[in-house]
């Protein structure tokens, strides 16, 4: 008898698309927590699919136009969602409007009887000049944490995870996970979900310390590697995601032996959509 098709669909922003794990032989050059999630289920239980419309930069806005319709199509067995981070980074948001939002989306997906899995937003320590967006960070995660009981979605309280204070669970960047925090996140997400994983915490020295010469040297790489491009991307209107497509946009079936990987050996046109630039 041909085993129970059983779907997974990921929605959201960067943070779900995978940015930070990067891997260029994977669609959009990065891999991520929701893709070793999806295969680990697929190692766990046959029949498994997957799908993942997320892509970086996107606002809550675009998350709801563009892949919420798709999402309710799929008929999922569980979808996760991460949206809004980059609307409390914007200087004009309405936290109230934005809030509601982000009810309605939850409340559409909820609807679904999928088992819903939703995330507090993590106290990312990227520069004093932000300290002012920590309140909004607190009002998000307290209405995730109250949707969440409401709607008995499966809550990863992603803000009370002490392991990401070490730097290294960050990328180059300080607002995405590293490899290290892409792997971490996968596990708590399994284990919430109530799944068996296999992943295990890194085991690591504590982080050197830094004379003050190369605590600046960090600074200005960081300021010149991405805070200027960030700015430079605001002041023209545009954003890393304007020209990618999801990376998984219909659902796929993942080996159950070398996982997504594979996947792309066996259907290498799954890479037509990631550009040239993000290889």
């Amino acid at each position: 008898m041909a085993s129970a098709r059983r779907r997974f669909v990921a929605l959201g922003d960067s943070f779900t698309e995978g940015v930070g794990d990067w891997s260029p032989v994977l669609p959009n050059g990065v891999r991520g927590w929701a893709d070793r999630v999806a295969e680990r289920l697929a190692k766990t239980e046959k029949g498994w699919e997957y799908a993942n419309l997320a892509v970086r930069s996107k606002r809550l806005r675009h998350i709801v136009a563009d892949q919420l319709g798709p999402a309710l199509a799929m008929e999922p067995d569980i979808v996760t969602l991460y949206a809004g981070g980059n609307d409390i980074l914007d200087v004009g948001t309405d936290m109230d409007q934005l809030l509601a939002q982000y009810e309605d989306l939850v409340r559409q997906l909820a609807a679904t009887g999928a088992t819903l899995v939703l995330f507090t937003g993590y106290d990312v320590k990227v520069n004093p000049l932000l300290e002012p967006l920590k309140h909004r960070n607190w009002q998000y995660n307290e209405r995730v944490r109250s949707l969440a009981s409401e709607f008995d979605a499966v809550l990863v309280d992603y803000w009370c995870f002490d392991e990401y204070a070490d730097r290294r669970m960050w990328d180059s960047d300080r607002l995405h996970m590293s490899k290290a925090g892409h792997k971490f996140l996968a596990r708590m997400v399994l284990h919430h979900l109530g799944y068996p994983q296999s992943f295990k915490s890194r085991e690591w020295e504590p982080p050197a310390r830094r004379g003050a010469r190369e605590w600046i040297a960090a600074q200005r790489a960081w300021l010149n590697d991405w805070v200027v491009p960030l700015i430079g991307r605001k002041i023209r209107g545009v954003t890393l995601g304007d020209h990618l497509m999801p990376r998984w946009p219909e659902p796929v079936k993942v080996p159950r032996k070398g996982g997504l990987r594979r996947y792309v050996e066996e259907h290498p046109e799954a890479l037509d959509n990631t550009p040239d630039w993000v290889q």
